[in-house]
């Protein structure tokens, strides 16, 4: 007779758990009830967020390295990227270099804060001589629209007389021209896909600067000055490559970074848990399943707009495999999701506990609710 195959796909429990530690103790609490009675397939999953590069890394086989680059303000941080097991694949998280958790509240400063960084990052990257950069772009501190990011891959922005500009998005109201005759050649040989799960454009009160400038220390003034700059960045931008980039949806992401990315690097802009099914190929790994387990730290209403959980519900769904989610907590209208693919979600949490509790106990606690699932299951 055979075996049952039972696909587990979560995301991160953040604080808690990586995608494979909760992929792991979901399994450990399968196989105490189905003993060998069944296969379980791991694919650690994320959505360009937080973790994507952990979770790509365990998928892929890859190695996790770290490198000092400069930080938001221009200080020195280690940041971390992954190198896919064949060697072909790099993965990037912007917000290891030029993420808002790197800058203190008291000091945020979007006229300042630079995506130099992730340049950087993508340099050494293509030290590896990798073929693909995959690079979520989610929890920037930055509103300069990737000129720092150019600027370390050759680029110069220059002002009227000649002058390279000072850092940050505040500076690019006095730009002139971008010179991109330095700009690293490996760039040309190298396909980028950037993890965006957010439409807005670059410019206006949808854009980069209205949206997304207050969280990282914009006040009213501060706002208007950066739509500003960014407003005569897109016009040099767009004399210089030739692009109009401004209104295409993500462009506005991660402070403009997805303007930059678009204009100077042709990179693809798509859903991050999109591009993680992909890269895991999932679609063929959950092709005989009988079973998907998925998760994340908390199910609620907002689910549905392109978290883990739903991706691959909606992947299980097109061949019509049911989906259990196992979460943290199940927050408001975390009933919604039924709607979109999943077919029953549950809560570690076993009683009354403080957050802390559930953090430190979150993979007992998981493994605890796996295996009342599977007792479930059997029944």
């Amino acid at each position: 007779m055979k075996k049952k195959k039972i696909v587990i796909a979560p995301d991160s429990f953040k604080e808690s758990m990586t995608a494979k530690q909760a992929a792991v103790a979901i399994a450990n609490g399968f196989k105490s009830v189905f003993k060998e009675q069944v296969d379980l397939e791991l694919i650690p999953m994320a959505d360009g967020g937080e973790g994507t590069t952990q979770s790509l890394a365990d998928a892929l086989k890859g190695t996790i390295y770290t490198k000092n680059v400069t930080g938001p303000l221009g200080d020195s941080v280690t940041a971390s990227y992954a190198i896919s097991g064949d060697r072909t694949t790099a993965i990037i998280e912007m917000a290891e270099a030029s993420g808002i958790a790197l800058v203190s509240s008291d000091k945020r400063d979007p006229l300042k804060t630079s995506t130099f960084g992730t340049g950087e990052l993508i340099q050494v990257a293509l030290d590896h001589g990798v073929s693909k950069i995959i690079l979520g772009i989610g929890g920037s501190a930055t509103n300069d629209g990737g000129a720092g990011m150019v600027e370390a891959l050759g680029g110069r922005l220059l002002d009227s007389k000649g002058n390279s500009l000072p850092s940050g998005g505040g500076s690019l109201i006095d730009l002139d021209n971008i010179d991109l005759s330095n700009l690293d050649e490996r760039l040309q040989d190298v396909e980028i896909i950037v993890a965006c799960d957010v439409d807005n454009p670059l410019l206006g009160e949808y854009g980069a600067s209205a949206i997304y400038g207050p969280q990282k220390g914009a006040d009213n003034k501060m706002v208007a000055e950066l739509d500003s700059a960014l407003s005569n960045y897109h016009d040099v931008l767009e004399r210089v490559t030739k692009k109009s980039v401004k209104d295409i949806p993500g462009a506005g992401a991660a402070g403009g970074l997805g303007a930059g990315l678009l204009a100077f690097l042709n990179a693809k802009l798509e859903p991050g848990v999109k591009i993680v099914l992909k890269e895991t190929h999932f679609n063929n790994r959950v092709a005989d399943a009988d079973l998907v387990i998925t998760g994340e730290g908390k199910i609620d209403g907002q689910t549905i707009y392109g978290k883990t959980p739903i991706g691959v519900a909606k992947a299980a769904k097109r061949i019509n495999i049911p989906v259990i989610a196992l979460s943290g907590t199940l927050g408001s209208d975390y009933e919604k999701v039924y709607d979109h693919g999943i077919d029953a979600a549950f809560s570690i949490v076993q009683g009354p506990c403080d957050l802390e509790d559930a953090l430190k106990n979150g993979p007992d606690y998981l493994e605890g609710l796996a295996r009342n699932v599977a007792r479930l299951l059997v029944i």
